[in-house]
């Protein structure tokens, strides 16, 4: 998966070609995965995501996941039209090193400042790394909202959440 995305980075393939790619990889993975947990192969990360409240649309979404989970990310998809509480308790639940948020609407794009805030005051931030994207949103857009990571495409989020997981184990090593 990760020539996958480099060639759509490219522009050498297209959205139809990774989506075929990335149902070769479930297909694949669904029997590899629980020979992989019999081995103890620990997951590149784990990542809780969804499409912020207000929003439906999931096709960005969808192939961040693919592209993950095709990386070695253990991904919680949390669906659309979630709302902060949603995102908090998953927090909770699942212990990720990664929150993921998506928007397609510019009118829905403020809600992953409300998150984040949502967030901040639950004492959840400080637990996990952000990272934002969707067509409207930029990197000013994230760095203004206190996200820590955006990408523009499936491919440069798999890369963005192999680099935040490796800050946040540096994190944690320095403070033991």
């Amino acid at each position: 998966m990760s020539v996958v995305g480099r060639r759509f980075r490219d522009g050498e393939i297209f959205v139809p070609e990774v989506l075929v790619a990335a149902r070769a990889m479930k297909a694949g993975m669904e029997h590899l995965e629980p020979r992989l947990a019999e081995c103890g192969v620990e997951p590149a990360g784990k990542v809780v995501i969804g499409t912020v409240k207000g929003d439906i649309h999931d096709i960005g979404k969808n192939l961040v996941i693919m592209m993950l989970r095709g990386s070695g990310f253990q991904v919680i998809d949390l669906g659309i039209n979630v709302p902060a509480q949603k995102f908090v308790a998953a927090i909770q639940e699942y212990q990720p090193d990664i929150v993921g948020m998506s928007a397609l609407l510019t009118t829905t794009m403020a809600q992953m400042k409300v998150n984040i805030d949502a967030l901040r005051q639950a004492g959840a931030l400080e637990k996990v790394k952000v990272m934002v994207g969707g067509a409207p949103v930029t990197r000013q857009y994230a760095e203004q909202i206190g996200a820590h990571g955006f990408a523009p495409n499936a491919s440069a989020a798999v890369d963005r959440a192999l680099e935040l997981v490796r800050e946040r184990k540096t994190m944690q090593a320095g403070a033991l």
